[in-house]
């Protein structure tokens, strides 16, 4: 799946801009770019905001490098109200945290972004999405008995949204929301829709400007490798409880 460019859009609200006007050697139009990178950056981080806490369940597995900065992925076990349990993929900086430590079993809160990426397996694209972590803050047991799992995502609708119902006559739909974060990338994020949601969401458009609030959940499912070959996978996706076409 390639990447498409979704056009920036400025924020209304008032931000805080670091004063750059008559640095040495900057003309007054470099400087009033640099403020509309400063808005549009923070705009970014505005767009795509995840809250969570739960149960590291995995040791840190190394997953790259960035300017000699190195990220590593864990997972949170994170509790439903329903006592049923999602396993978030968490992305977390080495500078964050001490990845040579065993914390498993320890319980965390995280705020950051739900960030996706294309990885190429067997001919084809898979879309790989994990939580990445700005903060990451521990926490005690008890402090987790509330859990948190909320996600905000400010986007547009980049296929259009599947629309069915289960055999149960429950409606569902999916949407296929990219979600703009700096230097021109996107994020791929794919959220299901329930009921009068659904129904709401089958009629929007290809590029249509959509806010979502909702949680995190992981579903397993069957995918079959072959004629006679089938392998457990778990697909990660944003299960939406309010959303608005802008």
């Amino acid at each position: 799946m390639r990447a498409s460019s979704h056009r920036f859009y400025r924020p209304t609200s008032k931000t805080s801009i670091p004063d750059i006007n008559g640095m040495p050697g900057k003309s007054a139009e470099k400087s009033e770019k640099r403020k509309e990178n400063y808005i549009m950056a923070d705009k970014i981080i505005e767009n795509n905001q995840v809250s969570i806490t739960g149960k590291i369940t995995t040791g840190f597995s190394f997953s790259h490098q960035v300017y000699g900065e190195g990220f590593y992925m864990t997972e949170l076990l994170v509790k439903r109200l329903s006592e049923s349990e999602d396993r978030i993929p968490v992305m977390v900086s080495e500078r964050l945290v001490d990845v040579t430590q065993d914390y498993i079993g320890e319980y965390v809160e995280i705020h950051g972004q739900f960030r996706s990426y294309n990885r190429h397996e067997e001919k084809h694209n898979r879309l790989v999405l994990s939580a990445f972590a700005r903060e990451l803050r521990f926490i005690e047991e008890e402090e987790a008995m509330t859990p948190v799992n909320q996600i905000f995502l400010d986007g547009y609708i980049c296929k259009p949204p599947v629309y069915r119902k289960t055999p149960l006559g429950r409606e569902i739909a999916d949407l296929l929301l990219a979600v703009n974060r700096p230097y021109g990338k996107s994020d791929y994020i794919p959220c299901i829709c329930w009921g009068r949601n659904a129904r709401y969401a089958s009629a929007f458009e290809v590029g249509g400007h959509v806010l979502i609030w909702g949680r995190i959940q992981s579903r397993e499912y069957m995918k079959r490798i072959g004629e006679n070959e089938t392998q457990k996978r778990t697909a990660y996706e944003v299960s939406v409880s309010k959303l608005e076409y802008v």
